[in-house]
């Protein structure tokens, strides 16, 4: 039956009272929010159930388990937060959370549970936010009950009818933006009889960035609304950042211990080809639905999807989590580590591990230059006054920086040490072809390089592809090359770079 018309004055007292009483009613897309009522059946069963406040927890981690067997009133207090944070090294973003993290904390509750849901504003936020958690059976999936301006808490409630790993993320409007700074999560409702136990349990999930800079370009980015329209995001990341999961934020293992992931994907675009390097997935509940698949080796999980992988850790050894769209892995963020320790088994695998060719510019020494770059930086301050020294220092500078592009974009096919591979890719090496021509070098960096060349007596005919990046990672990038593996020469600056680029 339709509910009756709700004079104004009437629904903020309805609305009042929801807050006391823990008790909403969802009605149709485009009636006011204001038009809850109380449900005298739904807060008698409220009533009968014990009251627990849930646990929340920010990635990688999850909260325990639940080992009751019975339904429960289940409070989450969530609170969304506008935050700026670091998106890779040197980049910063402001982000929309909830729980001031990207993905937004994790929610774990059982099936059958009441769940009475309080979003909460922060006074600091610039913009009104809901929550729309796919987990809920009702309009706009909570997001018509939870429209709140800053400084301001709503309070609905919805019963998780349905077992599964869902996808929340904001709903208002534009959506679009809202989900891409950021404002996703998952929620896990465990089935009436638990899952599978299983050793460890991790929390990833994927997000894509649109930046008005390049990938890397330092400083403080904003949302650049054609890349997203046409789909063209600089970061795809796990976790909320380039580097969230890998060096010593790493997940772990042990030999011979089973490993959950919940799978998320907040998009607002692309699909994921979630892959972990060196395992085979035992299994996988496909989309977080009942369906569970075997021996999976790559999975997808859509956008605003989730899933589930478990498996087994035989061997020790650094495991990489990947998108296996591979651009996205290698050039654009979405790659993590799950390091696991233990006694080595020669039956199950004798290769040796090679962690520096898959991991570029997140590799130890990719890693090490970011660190060298901040120790640069902080000794510059302390001989800024009329001191040579600051020349040198800012040269170093520039060679970090380099360093750290070479590493994560170059030496793939240059190798670490610059030797190339013979016959395949020149070297950059004591590099005549290199040193014989600064704008033929930044040329070839901007235009890329096709056919046959020789470099240091040998013949190559291969092909090198443009590179997307800035006039100053260009200059970064060459004054490193130019002055390292046996080379001795100038600085490149980015006015140099510039005008090869306007020139050609």
């Amino acid at each position: 039956m339709k509910p009756l018309p709700v004079h104004p004055a009437r629904a903020v007292l309805a609305a009042s009272a929801l807050v006391l009483l823990g008790s909403v009613r969802l009605f149709a897309v485009g009636e006011a929010a204001t038009t809850a009522v109380p449900d005298a059946r739904k807060a008698e069963f409220a009533a009968s159930l014990p009251t627990e406040q849930a646990v929340l927890t920010a990635a990688p981690h999850v909260p325990p388990p639940i080992t009751r067997d019975h339904a429960a009133r289940v409070v989450v207090n969530l609170e969304v937060r506008e935050v700026v944070k670091q998106l890779a090294d040197g980049v910063d973003y402001t982000f929309w959370t909830f729980g001031g993290e990207v993905p937004g904390l994790f929610i774990r509750v059982r099936q059958g549970d009441l769940i009475e849901f309080h979003l909460s504003n922060h006074p600091t936020s610039k913009l009104p936010h809901n929550i729309d958690l796919h987990a809920v059976t009702g309009p706009g999936g909570g997001a018509t009950s939870s429209f709140t301006a800053p400084g301001h808490s709503s309070v609905f409630s919805f019963q998780a009818l349905n077992p599964g790993l869902y996808v929340y993320h904001c709903a208002t409007a534009p959506v679009p933006i809202h989900v891409a700074s950021g404002m996703y999560g998952l929620i896990l409702v465990e089935p009436h009889g638990g899952l599978p136990p299983v050793d460890r349990e991790f929390y990833v999930m994927q997000g894509e960035f649109y930046t008005t800079g390049n990938y890397g370009e330092a400083g403080l980015q904003t949302f650049d609304m054609p890349k997203a329209l046409d789909e063209r995001p600089n970061y795809v990341v796990f976790n909320g950042g380039v580097g969230s999961l890998v060096g010593d934020k790493a997940i772990t293992a042990e030999v011979g211990e089973t490993v959950r992931l919940f799978v998320g994907n907040g998009g607002p675009n692309l699909i994921s080809s979630f892959h972990v390097i060196g395992e085979i997935f035992d299994r996988v509940l496909h989309e977080a639905g009942t369906l569970v698949n075997e021996n999976v080796q790559t999975t997808l999980v859509p956008a605003g999807g989730a899933t589930m992988v478990d498996f087994r850790v035989e061997v020790p050894g650094t495991y990489i989590l990947v998108d296996h769209s591979l651009f996205r892995a290698f050039n654009k963020g979405a790659l993590g580590m799950l390091k696991v320790s233990g006694e080595p088994d020669a039956i199950v695998y004798s290769g040796k591990e090679v962690d520096e060719v898959y991991l570029g510019g997140q590799s130890a020494a990719g890693s090490e230059t970011v660190r060298r770059e901040e120790a640069l930086r902080a000794e510059r301050e302390d001989v800024i006054a009329a001191n040579p020294r600051i020349t040198e220092i800012d040269t170093e500078i520039q060679m970090e920086r380099g360093k750290r592009i070479y590493f994560a974009s170059c030496f793939a096919c240059h190798g670490q040490d610059g030797e190339g591979i013979p016959g395949v890719f020149p070297p950059v090496a004591d590099s005549d072809y290199l040193m014989a021509d600064k704008d033929r070098a930044i040329r070839v960096i901007l235009k890329g390089l096709t056919g046959p060349i020789t470099v240091n007596g040998k013949p190559y005919n291969s092909a090198m592809p443009p590179q997307d990046l800035t006039d100053q990672q260009v200059a970064d990038v060459l004054t490193f090359v130019m002055n390292s593996f046996g080379n001795r020469g100038e600085d490149v600056t980015p006015a140099e770079v510039k005008a090869v680029r306007t020139a050609n």
